[in-house]
């Protein structure tokens, strides 16, 4: 919604402009009229839509109107008198409609054609404005006013106003009797998010919430009521199973434009984040959050339930797993698809490759670990300020406390650790990870009960390692038993980069199948964990019949909580697994 709105009255000489502006303002008409009025200003309260209000009185012909008061203005009030035919013949002439439409066209500035005078006249100049209107789309509506008897003063200027504030030309297309692509596409993703259940049908208790979120109250059931028998007497599947289908909710907001009532569409819109392009504004997809320094940031409990209750509307054979279709049914209030086949290979999946619920979980929980920007973002085109009435999405998401402060209290509340998983080229990083995966596919997909450990794979280069790989809760160093050069990768990294921080690691020889070498080093993998104080090394395979064992993987989450003085809590806490 605009801060202000600025009308700029224009026209040819003695029809009356000033006039207009002296009675609005004195709610008389003035006994003397000055040359030009000063500009004014209506504060926010005394106006219908609580927006303060310039109106500028511009006493010169067309052709002098400078370029500047165009960009300044929101509205242009075209003024004629209804009694002089040589006015109304200015004013619908092509010379000045066209020179102001050109113009206005390029800025989205409305038009409002005012014809003052109408006290001096019986007849009414509609019929002569009706052709023009109907060829110019920039021209918003037109008033006939009378400045002497105060007749439609405060109508012409609540018009003006409402044309700024809730325009026509982004919602409706007055030549096709239809409203426009861009806003069916906007009201369709608000219909989707209503749509709690996914069943193609608003019920009284989606409708209900509907109107309690956009209106701040609820229906009474006989205005519920009669709103069904609108769309039943006028489409005849605008309503199914007692419920307002798509078709009937499009079909309502076309009938309230249709009727002037554009200001109850803009109001739904501009509710759930449009803007006057019906785009989602900034503000509502990146609400202020707050990050300080050594801080990380999680999803809270009620981010969660959200999120169930989302994979829950879009699992239609409830089998705990999307489909492709079924992710794509989630995803379609999106602008584009968000996660791409390689989320697939990075979460649990089940046998036929479709994301699990606790894989869909742990993408969130990544997502928001790594890039909360683009958590809020994705939370703010599913509705989530709306659906959970928070103030925006910010609601969602808990920033931990300084990692040094956890450190000196020996004790933390975060609930998302990441672990760096490095290893030369061949190691066997890359199995080590599916086979976190692996295990946990046939886990119960509803548990949660288990710390979430973000394992993130490093390049093999370690003398090119980013801030971002070395930042990190724990550390896995992979290396191929059956390689005799292999350990001499793990070594170097944690003598370079993790000997003297007090970041948990664990050493890994992977390729447990394969019959193991003498390393190329100087000192044994165990030997070596022994002289640095670190846990031998624990062998893996994924090259096996059974599903990999999860020992491994919960070694490292504990080594984290038991860094934190807090491994008494894995039990009791609510973590999460997240691969």
């Amino acid at each position: 919604m605009r801060k202000d709105v600025r009308i700029l009255l224009v026209g040819e000489p003695k029809v009356g402009k000033t006039s207009l502006i002296m009675s609005l303002v004195g709610e008389e008409f003035p006994e003397e009229v000055p040359l030009r009025a000063e500009e004014i200003t209506i504060p926010a309260d005394v106006t219908p839509e609580r927006v303060p209000t310039h109106i500028v009185d511009y006493s010169v012909k067309f052709f002098s109107l400078s370029p500047s008061h165009f960009f300044q203005a929101n509205v242009i009030c075209i003024v004629y008198a209804v009694n002089n035919k040589k006015s109304i013949e200015k004013v619908t002439g092509d010379v000045h409609i066209g020179f102001l439409c050109v113009y206005v066209g390029m800025h989205r500035v409305p038009l409002i054609l005012v014809g003052n005078k109408s006290d001096l006249v019986e007849h009414s100049s509609m019929e002569t404005i009706l052709p023009i209107m109907n060829q110019y789309s920039e021209i918003e509506t037109c008033v006939e006013c009378s400045a002497k008897n105060l007749k439609n003063i405060s109508e012409l200027f609540y018009y003006a106003q409402k044309a700024v504030l809730h325009p026509t030309g982004p919602l409706y297309c007055p030549e096709e009797k239809e409203m426009m692509p861009a806003c069916v596409k906007a009201l369709t993703c608000i219909f989707k998010v209503s749509d709690m259940d996914n069943d193609g049908i608003l019920n009284d208790t989606e409708l209900n919430l509907f109107q309690r979120t956009c209106f701040n109250t609820p229906l009474a059931p006989q205005a519920l009521e009669d709103v069904k028998n609108v769309v039943r007497r006028n489409m005849a599947d605008g309503v199914q199973d007692n419920g307002l289908t798509l078709k009937g909710f499009l079909f309502l907001h076309t009938l309230f434009i249709q009727r002037g009532r554009h200001e109850t569409t803009w109001t739904v819109l501009r509710r759930f984040g449009y803007d006057d392009d019906l785009e989602l504004t900034q503000e509502y997809l990146f609400p202020p959050l707050k990050i300080p320094p050594d801080c990380t940031t999680e999803l809270n409990h009620n981010a969660y339930l959200f999120l169930q209750s989302v994979f829950d509307k879009h699992d239609k054979d409830r089998d705990c797993a999307l489909s492709p279709e079924e992710l794509k049914d989630l995803f379609r209030v999106f602008p584009y698809m968000p996660w791409g086949p390689d989320v697939n290979n990075t979460v649990c999946t089940n046998e036929q490759g479709w994301i699990t619920y606790q894989g869909y979980l742990s993408q969130w929980t990544l997502t928001t670990y790594l890039d909360v920007q683009r958590c809020l973002e994705y939370l703010g085109y599913l509705g989530y300020s709306i659906i959970a009435e928070q103030e925006s999405q910010a609601a969602a998401i808990t920033v931990t406390r300084n990692k040094r402060i956890d450190l000196q209290k020996k004790q933390t509340q975060r609930s998302v650790f990441r672990c760096s998983v490095f290893g030369a080229k061949g190691s066997g990083k890359s199995g080590f990870l599916q086979g976190f995966l692996g295990k946990l596919a046939s886990c119960d997909p509803r548990s949660l009960m288990f710390t979430v450990s973000q394992l993130h794979e490093v390049l093999p280069d370690p003398d090119f390692l980013s801030e971002g790989d070395l930042s990190c809760d724990a550390v896995c160093l992979v290396y191929d038993i059956s390689n005799p050069r292999s350990f001499e990768y793990c070594a170097r990294v944690y003598k370079q980069y993790f000997l003297d921080s007090r970041t948990p690691c664990l050493v890994v020889g992977a390729k447990a199948d394969l019959p193991e070498v003498r390393q190329q080093y100087s000192l044994s993998p165990l030997d070596f964990c022994r002289k640095h104080k670190l846990h031998a090394p624990q062998l893996f395979t994924c090259n096996t019949a059974d599903a990999p064992s999860r020992d491994i993987y919960t070694k490292l989450t504990t080594m984290k909580l038991h860094e934190a003085a807090v491994a008494h809590t894995y039990t009791k806490s609510k973590h999460r697994i997240l691969a």
